[in-house]
């Protein structure tokens, strides 16, 4: 029996990671989980919650819509009627308990089927037949101006034909399939961050301030419902509004007007099977009372209209061949084998790669050169591999085995003992050196700003940069640099080496973050430093002296022991402390202990701090942690907005964890 506090337990976490991930789509056009594995979060809080209405909150997930407005977009609207949401059904036993329910009380009803695009919601206010206002949905209630946009995507009719009352539509906002590989293709030419996919481009494109990139870029726009309308015919039907409103030249939603649960059931299906073939993604059936009238004695709560329902379908999987296996070399000499396969469609986007992770992998599934294969996306972004094919195995074929070769040196390649793994073993491969150099100067490691991996590879290639102490050498080199324009003109160049310069004095644990040495990043470097005080104590300790040092085990013990006993690596220790490097912390002492042994959890909007990344560094260089989630082990939870009522502040508050200000870290931790 499962206790009421784990159950209190488990309703916050799932009410705190679904307000995140609704943020990360609806507003930041930057989802990091399937819609699959969203929805099955969804449906455990409304389990819980029908199970335990009592702990349902006005700001559950469950009651609210997920956007919310962006004031540099456009000027904030209230709705004239709320742009609400649909409420998700998985099963085609969830449709059909939905429309008996439905013909129970009208056993006249007829359903419309539509089509669900995967954009973002619009409504267009027409007075006498003109359009007025576009306004994107916001928070359900209140959303953007987006008036001027509207007018340059190519299906908004600015005026309707055949109609001078005033009425409101809804509709969906979306990119085509073709227009989002012409703008993706153009973001990568313009060495620009291309788009997820589709939808994330049309909500960024939507939101842009200026009209001119919209009509550029391409959107288009089917419309799905008439909100109101002076006319009250077009209140009667839906069906017969969406065929007048075609007739007056607008872009409506492909739909199947159905009156039995067969005709239900086989316009979600013909609509499901034929998803790949159409020129927008969607991701669900809508399921409609054509009757407008009979929606309101469905109402289905303050984040659902009335009158509708949603068909999800699962996650979207398709076969192809394998032609190729790519192998590439990471920074510690592993081999990483990639599938080349044929090209198809998947979430919006062409897929033709995806990775096969180790040798393990590549049996256990029996892939081979070609093989056909089940594609899928994870997080709608990751290609991955689900299963082969075996029926479809041509004669001949056989599970492939990465060489014991390394592809980029040709020196031998190993298998490490109970692991997984396969690596060159030549400590002087270029592709080893590349992605080491591009760790060390990254944001974790050492953090030499503007040093990107483009002038690491051509440094390399034209014999500049050999080993990590070389970049401190660069500037022995700076008229040569300069002439051959490797990092750019003289002002590029000089702006560059001074970087390089300036980072000799950043801590040790920086240096010791980005010499990439197995199972050491850069929060357990800084423990280490913090133990040892400075390289010179920390090259000299057994293994039995680093394992005294918290979070750092028998594995990782080894690997800095060998390490550092590496002569190779004494010698560009020594290299690194002649160029000027910074080996020592200050006087051998850290910042103090005032917060050692505690775990803080940090939340909300900061005001003394650039960043959260900044409170972290904070916090840990006093010896303190910071964790993801609050839990028993949490000392403080770090919000601002004390008396809020957040997922997280609620759960602090159950298990009886004080929720303090910054004022109060900066108070105990001093300067």
């Amino acid at each position: 029996m499962i206790e009421e506090k784990d159950i209190i337990t488990e309703y916050s976490d799932l009410c705190d990671r679904i307000r995140y991930h609704m943020d990360r789509y609806y507003n930041d056009d930057a989802p990091e989980i399937e819609d699959a594995e969203y929805d099955a979060m969804m449906r455990r809080l409304k389990e819980i919650e029908h199970d335990h209405p009592e702990m349902v909150r006005p700001d559950s997930p469950s009651q609210i819509i997920g956007g919310k407005t962006k004031r540099e977009a456009g000027i904030n609207v209230e709705h004239d009627v709320p742009m609400l949401s649909i409420e998700d059904v998985f099963s085609m036993e969830d449709v059909l308990s939905w429309v008996h329910e439905v013909r129970e009380m009208h056993p006249d009803a007829h359903f419309s089927v539509e089509h669900k695009i995967d954009g973002l919601s619009m409504s267009i206010r027409y007075e006498k037949g003109r359009l007025t206002l576009a306004e994107t949905r916001g928070d359900g209630h209140i959303g953007e101006d987006v008036t001027a946009n509207a007018l340059v995507v190519g299906d908004v009719v600015p005026v309707l034909k055949g109609i001078d009352s005033d009425i409101e539509l809804r509709g969906e906002v979306y990119m085509s399939h073709e227009d989002f590989d012409r703008v993706n293709e153009k973001m990568e030419l313009a060495g620009r961050k291309p788009f997820a996919n589709p939808r994330n481009c049309a909500a960024g494109t939507l939101r842009q301030l200026d009209s001119s990139v919209v009509k550029e870029r391409g959107l288009s726009m089917f419309v799905f419902n008439v909100q109101r309308a002076e006319d009250a015919s077009f209140m009667t039907s839906h069906t017969e509004a969406l065929r007048r409103l075609k007739d007056a030249g607008v872009h409506v939603v492909p739909s199947f007007l159905c009156v039995t649960d067969e005709e239900i059931v086989k316009a979600i299906d013909e609509i499901g099977d034929r998803r790949g073939e159409y020129p927008y993604d969607i991701d669900g059936a809508v399921v409609k009372i054509d009757e407008i009238s009979y929606r309101a004695d469905f109402p289905a709560g303050s984040k659902y209209s009335a009158g509708h329902i949603a068909y999800k379908y699962p996650p979207e999987e398709k076969e192809s061949v394998i032609r190729e296996i790519e192998l590439s070399v990471g920074m510690t000499g592993r081999i990483n084998p990639t599938a080349v396969f044929d090209p198809i469609r998947l979430c919006g986007t062409s897929v033709s790669r995806a990775t096969l992770h180790n040798q393990d992998f590549i049996s256990t599934l029996g892939i081979g050169i070609g093989r056909t294969v089940v594609v899928y996306k994870s997080g709608e972004i990751i290609p991955k591999i689900k299963e082969v094919v075996s029926s479809k195995n041509p004669p001949g074929s056989s599970v492939y085995e990465i060489p014991r070769i390394c592809p980029v040196c040709g020196h031998e390649a190993t298998r490490e003992e109970d692991t997984a793994d396969i690596r060159c073993t030549n400590p002087f491969c270029k592709a080893k050196l590349i992605k080491r150099i591009i760790n060390f100067v990254s944001r974790d490691a050492y953090d030499i700003k503007g040093f990107g991996d483009e002038y690491i590879k051509t440094l390399i290639d034209r014999k500049y940069i050999s080993g990590i102490a070389d970049i401190f050498r660069l500037k022995d080199h700076r008229d040569e640099l300069i002439s051959e324009g490797i990092i750019g003109k003289e002002k590029n160049t000089d702006k560059l080496l001074g970087v390089i310069d300036a980072s000799r004095e950043n801590p040790p644990e920086r240096l010791l973050a980005g010499l990439s040495v197995e199972n050491v990043g850069r929060t357990s470097a800084r423990t280490i430093m913090r133990h040892f005080g400075s390289f010179e104590a920390l090259m000299g300790a057994s293994e039995e002296e680093l394992r005294q040092i918290p979070d750092v085990g028998e594995k990782t013990a080894v690997s800095i022991y060998s390490f550092f006993h590496d002569p190779d690596i004494a010698g560009m220790m020594a290299d690194l402390k002649a160029l000027g490097l910074n080996m020592e912390s200050p006087d051998n002492v850290s910042l103090g202990d005032a917060f050692a042994g505690r775990t803080y959890v940090i939340t909300g909007d900061l005001e003394s701090f650039a960043n959260r990344g900044e409170l972290v560094d904070y916090i840990e260089a006093r010896g303190g942690k910071v964790a993801g989630s609050v839990s028993k082990k949490t000392y403080a939870l770090i919000n601002n907005d004390v008396g809020s009522n957040s997922g997280k502040n609620k759960k602090a508050r159950e298990l009886g964890i004080p929720v303090i200000p910054e004022a109060d870290i900066l108070k105990e931790g001093g300067s």
